[in-house]
């Protein structure tokens, strides 16, 4: 499994609908609690950006792990040699065991899941590494939208839509100047919750993505067509 970009830095970083995943996950922590003292492992970390929001919070312990070489180069990098931190060189859907974990996060990389397999898999690898009641909170892109739904307001535009495999195959470009493209499939929130229940989870619910206090840039009426339709939910999931 390919995971071809990392949303926490991609080269559109202030793009609106990352601005509303970044403010939805950091509510989300904050309702936990935080992570102060906490083991957290964060599956295709990308660059190291919900690492580093992991670290900042006071996470005693946090793994970042990620199939790509030149991803983890750069994160180590910007990690500044902090003893906190580890990266691991693994794919999602062969997790090996790094825990145990009190929180895991993942953005997007469900949505990555080449076939039904696969995504059990990274389900089953996430849990393993969890201690019992340990939680799970996921950035899941919500299904349905294209072709009634323009998202380019907000940062990404979807391109087309192929219908082959377990899930449609949603091909999409980012709107970075130049556009940069990438394909993810089309999971159903129901498919999610399966692989969740049956990797072991004991609850699994969902929350609506947060947008950010508006401002003079993004007023409310800038950000009442995404609420209606935003790209993402949150997945939450106890182990």
């Amino acid at each position: 499994m390919h995971q071809p970009y990392d949303t926490s830095t991609h080269p559109a970083p202030r793009a609106a609908f990352t601005a509303a995943d970044a403010y939805t996950l950091r509510t989300a922590l904050d309702a936990l609690g935080g992570v102060r003292d906490l083991d957290a492992l964060d599956v295709a970390c990308g660059h190291g950006g919900t690492v580093t929001l992991l670290t900042d919070g006071g996470a005693r312990r946090t793994v970042g792990v990620d199939s790509c070489p030149d991803r983890l180069r750069r994160a180590r990098a910007a990690a500044s040699g902090s003893a906190e931190v580890e990266y691991v060189l693994a794919d999602a859907a062969a997790m090996p065991q790094l825990g145990p974990f009190d929180l895991a996060t993942a953005v997007y990389v469900f949505s990555h899941a080449p076939d039904r397999d696969a995504l059990h898999a990274m389900f089953r690898g996430i849990r393993a590494n969890l201690r019992p009641g340990g939680r799970l909170l996921s950035l899941v892109r919500n299904p349905g939208a294209f072709p009634r739904v323009d998202w380019s307001p907000y940062g990404v535009r979807i391109l087309d839509r192929v219908q082959e495999g377990d899930a449609p195959l949603l091909k999409a470009q980012f709107l970075t100047e130049p556009p940069q493209h990438f394909e993810y499939r089309e999971w159903a929130h129901a498919d999610f919750a399966e692989a969740a229940v049956d990797a072991g989870f004991t609850t699994v619910g969902w929350q609506p993505s947060r947008t950010p206090p508006a401002d003079p840039a993004r007023d409310e009426a800038y950000w009442s067509a995404y609420r209606a339709w935003p790209v993402s939910s949150l997945m939450t999931c106890t182990a």
